[in-house]
């Protein structure tokens, strides 16, 4: 039985190119870069050859980068390290600003710093998981220290107005901080003109190693570490750094960006085809998310009558692979929040599936995923 992998939001396989350019320092390149002998010397340099590339591609500062270990690290760096920034006023509560469907990487740091006396709003999303400036302007007349809403949905695939968003964040004084964990490597963005104080993003992702991601924290802004040992990272993040990971995400990022505008157009096309093809040989399918603003491979649907636990085991068995949401509570059987938030029935919501195309998906993967599809459901409200 061939296998059909549709779940690229959830991971990616690691580039030859990538693991070819790790390599020399899995092996012989092997010094701690934070030593002073040829070893940690070699390795230092790689280390910063790797932070220049990805400072380049992403339109940044070589020193506005920390190397974390990915995505959830980087955002509970984010939003914990503003919330208690060195230099706030201690007299002052803390006020955290975010989005009903955000990661829970984001949600629950949020949510955990009330427990540390910070205030959290939560703001709505409308039905295609969108975030509306003005509902963050309303909410932005009281001061806020941070407000962070992701580039784009790591379920629906809904692509948020960040331009804007972060504009009124600095029109109030706050910092903005969005999760692009999706978005990095797959969409256009450049920082150098995004108003964006601090953006996270992880190399699996787009094909590069798992255990290594970044957050870009803009020139001037002050964050408190959330790891404490030795000076690394500029003293934002403790720890011997992954030199072959940062060189592995930094090949990662250039391959992605190369190829990004046909590798957008193309997997787009395949998943417009996807979503019409379900559409024309399923009944009862709903779109979830934006149907224009949104992620190029993601196709997240809900379908009538069907249990997306049964939809989902019996695609596996038929040789599809595809999430019932993310791949961080891809265990839970509570119906995503994304979509409850979104307004989405909980009959529908917990009958959700997420189709999520990549690179190396082909128009053939697509045509045999959509029969696959069909049948099964069929079976399953059978």
């Amino acid at each position: 039985m061939r296998r059909i992998y549709l779940d690229y939001a959830a991971t990616t396989p690691i580039h030859p190119e990538v693991r070819a350019a790790m390599m020399p320092y899995l092996n012989d390149v092997f010094g701690n870069a934070s030593s002073v002998h040829s070893f940690g010397r070699e390795a230092r340099a790689a280390l910063d050859a790797a932070r220049d590339t990805i400072a380049s591609l992403l339109g940044c500062q070589a020193s506005e980068l920390v190397f974390t270990s990915g995505g959830s690290e980087a955002n509970n760096l984010a939003v914990f390290g503003a919330a208690f920034a060195p230099g706030r006023r201690q007299d002052v509560q803390p006020r955290v600003v975010t989005a009903a469907a955000e990661h829970h990487s984001v949600l629950n740091t949020a949510l955990a710093l009330r427990d540390l006396g910070c205030r959290v709003d939560v703001l709505p999303v409308d039905r295609y998981g969108m975030v509306s400036p003005d509902d963050l302007r309303r909410a932005l007349r009281e001061p806020a220290c941070l407000v962070s809403v992701m580039a784009a949905n790591n379920e629906v695939g809904t692509l948020q107005p960040i331009a804007e968003l972060g504009a009124v964040a600095r029109e109030h004084g706050a910092l903005f901080h969005t999760d692009a964990v999706q978005a990095v490597g797959t969409i256009p963005l450049d920082l150098g003109s995004l108003p964006v104080d601090m953006l996270s993003f992880s190399a699996h992702k787009f094909h590069g190693p798992k255990g290594m991601g970044g957050l870009f924290v803009r020139t001037g802004v002050r964050l408190r570490p959330l790891v404490i040992g030795g000076g690394q990272e500029r003293e934002r993040r403790a720890g011997t750094e992954n030199v072959a990971g940062a060189v592995g995400m930094a090949q990662a990022l250039r391959l992605a960006c190369d190829g990004m505008a046909q590798d957008e157009a193309r997997v787009a096309g395949l998943r417009d085809g996807l979503i019409s093809g379900l559409m024309e040989r399923v009944e009862g399918v709903h779109l979830n998310g934006h149907p224009t603003l949104r992620l190029p491979g993601n196709v997240n649907v809900s379908f009538d009558k069907a249990d997306g636990e049964a939809l989902l085991l019996g695609l596996d068995l038929a040789g599809v692979a595809c999430s019932s949401g993310s791949a961080c509570t891809s265990g839970a059987i509570d119906p995503s929040h994304v979509l409850l938030a979104m307004g989405v029935p909980a009959q529908l919501a917990a009958a959700a599936l997420r189709f999520s195309l990549g690179r190396p998906t082909t128009r053939e993967e697509v045509e045999q995923a959509v029969e696959i599809i069909a049948q099964v459901v069929q079976r399953v409200r059978g």
